[in-house]
């Protein structure tokens, strides 16, 4: 077998961006900054986004075997957090505070709202964007709604961050995640020998 190692293949990111725009909205179709209706949420900590898949599994167990007979996929769960920096952009606010984006409008200069009692099914669409250089990696994600938020603590150290968990489901015409990879200038070519 080929040493197939490559320390281009390693991936650094340089920056990390998210946007959002209508629930299924489609996919953009290059690497570049998504044009309208995309909207950038800003800046982001240094710690970018934190991608996980929770599966569970459930075991049949049968009489006459002590190692189960087969193992049915229950549940797949993919979410992703983020904590956010710019703690007054409209768009990160209506997020967190679970409330639509036309409510923090000003009037006047100042924006009023009510925090909902019963929270909201608000859902959108989201585009995670990472690079390394002229590499890229991008999670679409057709269908997604914040599920979990993190104290906010406005202080006189630092900035206030935003924390958010996003919880993804499928959409109207494909999967609940999408993820696109630009290899950039790497020749992968030896991964995927001919026949």
């Amino acid at each position: 077998m080929a040493d197939t190692r490559n320390a281009d293949l390693t991936f650094g990111a340089t920056d990390y961006l998210v946007y959002m725009a209508a629930v299924n909205q489609a996919s953009p179709t290059a690497f570049a900054d998504p044009a309208t209706p995309w909207h950038s949420l800003g800046w982001v900590t240094t710690e970018g986004g934190l991608f996980k898949v929770e599966e569970e599994s459930k075991d049949v167990e049968a009489a006459g075997s002590l190692e189960p007979i087969r193992t049915l996929m229950v549940k797949s769960t993919k979410s992703l957090q983020v904590t956010f920096l710019e703690g007054l952009n409209p768009l990160v606010r209506s997020l967190y505070d679970n409330v639509p984006v036309t409510a923090l409008e000003p009037t006047t200069g100042v924006a009023s709202y009510d925090l909902p009692d019963k929270p909201w099914d608000l859902r959108y669409a989201f585009v995670f964007d990472t690079m390394d250089g002229d590499k890229r990696i991008r999670l679409y994600m057709p269908n997604g709604k914040v599920v979990e938020r993190g104290d906010e603590q406005p202080q006189t150290q630092d900035v206030m961050p935003v924390q958010m968990t996003f919880k993804f489901y499928k959409g109207t015409s494909g999967a609940a995640v999408k993820r696109y990879i630009d290899y950039g200038d790497v020749d992968v070519s030896s991964f995927f020998p001919t026949p």
